[in-house]
């Protein structure tokens, strides 16, 4: 009879930790997914700066699919994976965000919402030439900035 409540207190003891260890699994997950999102971004982003610059060819075909490709980033929601536990406060060699995030959550809600509304019909704006691709590299660009400056630690 001793051996049960010893076997059920080393088991509790065991346990205990599980939804300690979800929650650190989910957050982990969060900011995974956070950052692909972030280098998906880049990419298309990057390949559409290029063409702007004319430091790459326009391509038409390459330019309507990075900017379908943002307008898709741009409809995902984002917002939800920067979960609680996830700042450069709590993380500071894993992430970017700043606390700010969740303290302001309004208005980085908001700015993503900038965001999704600048990315609305990328795909077809970057047809018809290079100079079409400036414009949209603009208004995305400043929409990124707006949130980077308030929400991302700097470079």
């Amino acid at each position: 009879m001793r051996l049960l409540p010893t076997t059920a207190f080393a088991i509790a003891a065991l346990l205990s930790p599980l939804p300690l260890l979800a929650q650190d699994d989910a957050a982990e997950t969060a900011l995974e997914a956070r950052q692909g999102f972030m280098e998906m971004l880049g990419i298309n982003m990057g390949v559409l700066a290029g063409m702007a610059k004319g430091d790459t060819p326009y391509d038409e075909a390459a330019a309507a699919t990075a900017g379908a490709n943002i307008e898709a980033l741009s409809r995902y929601a984002l917002p939800g994976l920067f979960l609680e536990g996830t700042s450069t406060d709590d993380l500071p060699d894993d992430t970017a965000a700043l606390p700010a995030v969740w303290k302001d959550n309004a208005t980085f809600t908001t700015r993503f919402a900038d965001f999704t509304n600048a990315a609305a019909g990328a795909g077809e704006a970057v047809k018809g030439g290079q100079e079409a691709v400036g414009p949209v590299v603009q208004k995305l660009g400043a929409t990124c900035k707006a949130c980077h400056d308030t929400f991302r630690k700097p470079e």
